[in-house]
C-alpha cells in the first residue's frame, strides 16, 4: 500500500476510475485512524495528552492498493474535490426505473381484488 499526500492521491485515484471504465470496480473506504500503534496511544493517554485522529482513505482496484492520511483542516477540502472525482466518473450508472404512482396504485387495486383473505371463522 502507497500512502501518498492529497493531491496526488486524488490523480492516482482518477487515473484508476479511468482504467476501470470499461470494466472493473474501484473501493474507496475512509477510517478513523491514529497511525500509531496500542502502545503508543496508551502511553499517550497515560500522560493526559490527547490522541490526534486522522482520516484513513484508501482506494483499491484489486490489482494497485493506494491511501493518503488527512488531519481534521484538510478534510473539507479534500472531500470537495473527492467530490468532483466522483461526480466526473460516476457516468456509467444506470438510472433507476420509477413507476408512475397512479399506475402503481391501479395495479394495486386490481391485485388487491384478486387476492381477498379468506373471512375469518367466529367461535
Amino acid at each position: 500500500m502507497v500512502l501518498l499526500q492529497p493531491d496526488p492521491f486524488l490523480s492516482e485515484l482518477t487515473s484508476m476510475y479511468e482504467r476501470c471504465q470499461e470494466k472493473g470496480s474501484v473501493w474507496v473506504t475512509l477510517k478513523r485512524s491514529s497511525l500509531k500503534s496500542k502502545a503508543q496511544k496508551n502511553k499517550l493517554e497515560s500522560k493526559g495528552g490527547g490522541v490526534e485522529y486522522r482520516c484513513l482513505v484508501r482506494a483499491t482496484d484489486g490489482k494497485k492498493t493506494i491511501s493518503t492520511s488527512l488531519s481534521a483542516k484538510d478534510h473539507l477540502r479534500f472531500q470537495a474535490s473527492y467530490a468532483t472525482v466522483l461526480r466526473a466518473h460516476m457516468h456509467a450508472l444506470k438510472k433507476r426505473e420509477r413507476k408512475d404512482k397512479k399506475k402503481t396504485a391501479e395495479s394495486d387495486k386490481k391485485q388487491g381484488n384478486a387476492k381477498k383473505p379468506a373471512p375469518k371463522a367466529s367461535h
